[in-house]
């Protein structure tokens, strides 16, 4: 557990950098919230809601100061069935239980599952967040549907995101940028589209309710798959990206921390009536970049956007989407891997095929979790075939040729049985066989039974088998699972 004093400086070490990053991440996530609830099939108003409950609470409870968690596309993809076929609801009703999933989750500890996710998938994912972000604001710049004003704009905005830091760091840049952007609009008059363009603002204060579905195991079945894909998929976002601002701001936070938090945020926010969400990896990295680190950023965050879509409604509609649109532009760039381009002819070409595999699939299927799937599954394969090339068996007669000694070496696992097996001469006449394992290890049912297999058909032969050199964890597993030493062995070799 943090220590009081730890948690304190997570609060108010960073103070104004802190709010003034919360301000410029509010006005971003208006625009995207309001997409997702689209995406979802829902009202603006229930993103709205999500992203505010679900910022403000994480940061009281997440694991990771700095990072901003709100309703994300990732998980809106998965709503579209269930808000569809049974209405908004049981959508409520699926994010309390997607929630209380991910509190579990973080309870049984399942964050350490992030350690077998190789810096291959991780850079993959980043470049295909980067790719998705960068994607998601071409209907914003289709020439069918906006202005020549809008390419102007955008490109003011960007020159203004990247020139600013120059005159004065004190303010972030792209708070300025839509401060100039939103004004110069208003006074000329341009015609661009706004944020007002993208849905009604809500106009009143989320209040509490308990979602209207009946408390019947038919319910329970309807929601729990939806539920579990939507934990799932929020959790992996929400680790991947809470690696990603480790990294960039080297520090560590606690993963199952996190889990907890995350399903907090989410179980109360299905209560206010809105949808459930995760880590942002672009709203993030607009925070970090912006200086924000510790949790006040995303209280402020949450609470300004709470202010502004409610109170404020009739200004903040007045923002010009070319403005955001070029600090989610800003923001693919900087978190494209550019480097991982250029390592593509350096690093091994399995890391690279992970890389590409994860980048492709993520990007062909809008699913995050499918993409990192792929990416771990490659990462395994590769590494089981590379480990299975060190593997080896030598073998030395005596003198007489009547015992025949053979030494294994390495990883002895279902990659590597069939070498195993094909290192023995079964039609050699011998009277003794040792095989010496001192300098290997057996991992797996598939690797005894090799073992099995080949003892057996050495003993059908007329030969004597001895094995030597087991250390104390491949005993283990072979004397629960082996049969060669068991009666009516010979007998059921053809099982194998």
């Amino acid at each position: 557990m943090i220590s009081l004093g730890a948690y304190r400086a997570q609060w108010f070490g960073n103070v104004r950098a802190d709010v003034l990053a919360g301000l410029v991440v509010a006005l971003a996530l208006i625009p995207e919230a309001i997409a997702f609830s689209i995406i979802a099939g829902v009202d603006p108003k229930v993103g709205l809601y999500a992203s505010f409950s679900i910022a403000v609470l994480i940061a009281f409870v997440g694991g990771r100061p700095g990072m901003i968690s709100a309703a994300t596309a990732a998980t809106a993809v998965l709503m579209v069935t269930l808000v569809r076929d049974h209405g908004l609801q049981y959508l409520l009703a699926a994010t309390v239980l997607t929630g209380v999933i991910q509190i579990a989750m973080g309870l049984l500890r399942l964050g350490f599952v992030m350690r077998y996710v190789s810096k291959s998938v991780m850079t993959g994912f980043v470049n295909a967040l980067a790719i998705l972000i960068f994607l998601a604001q071409l209907p914003e710049l289709d020439p069918r549907n906006v202005t020549w004003v809008t390419y102007v704009l955008v490109a003011a905005s960007l020159a203004v995101i990247y020139l600013f830091p120059y005159v004065t760091k004190a303010i972030p840049s792209p708070l300025v940028t839509i401060l100039i952007l939103t004004a110069l609009t208003m006074v000329f008059g341009w015609d661009v589209r706004t944020v007002g363009d993208m849905g009604a603002l809500p106009d009143t204060l989320p209040v509490f309710l308990m979602p209207d579905v009946p408390l019947t195991l038919e319910t329970l079945w309807i929601i729990l798959p939806y539920s579990l894909a939507i934990a799932v998929v929020g959790l992996l976002e929400s680790l991947m990206t809470q690696n990603l601002v480790d990294d960039l701001t080297d520090t560590k936070s606690s993963r199952d921390q996190e889990c907890i938090g995350q399903g907090i945020a989410n179980t109360a926010t299905g209560f206010i009536g809105g949808m459930a969400g995760c880590a942002m990896i672009g709203q993030s990295m607009i925070n970090v970049k912006s200086g924000g680190r510790g949790r006040l950023s995303a209280f402020t965050a949450g609470a300004v956007l709470l202010v502004l879509v409610v109170f404020l409604g009739d200004w903040v509609a007045q923002i010009p989407m070319p403005a955001l649109v070029a600090i989610m532009i800003m923001v693919s760039i900087g978190t494209f891997s550019w480097s991982s381009i250029r390592n593509l002819t350096v690093h091994p070409r399995s890391s690279s095929i992970v890389m590409i595999a994860t980048v492709a699939t993520v990007v062909y299927t809008h699913n995050l979790a499918i993409g990192v799937l792929v990416g771990v599954l490659l990462s395994g394969i590769f590494f089981a075939g590379k480990i299975a090339q060190l593997f080896k068996v030598t073998s030395t007669i005596s003198k007489d040729g009547r015992e025949r000694t053979y030494i294994i070496e390495g990883q002895l696992f279902y990659g590597s049985v069939e070498d195993f097996m094909n290192a023995f001469d079964f039609r050699e006449a011998l009277d003794r066989v040792v095989i010496d394992v001192s300098r290997a290890h057996i991992w797996d049912i598939s690797s005894v039974q090799s073992l099995d297999m080949a003892v057996l058909k050495f003993r059908r032969d007329g030969a004597e088998v001895e094995i030597v050199g087991m250390n104390e964890a491949s005993e283990t597993i072979v004397d629960r699972l082996a049969v060669h030493d068991k009666p009516g062995a010979i007998d059921k070799l053809t099982v194998h």
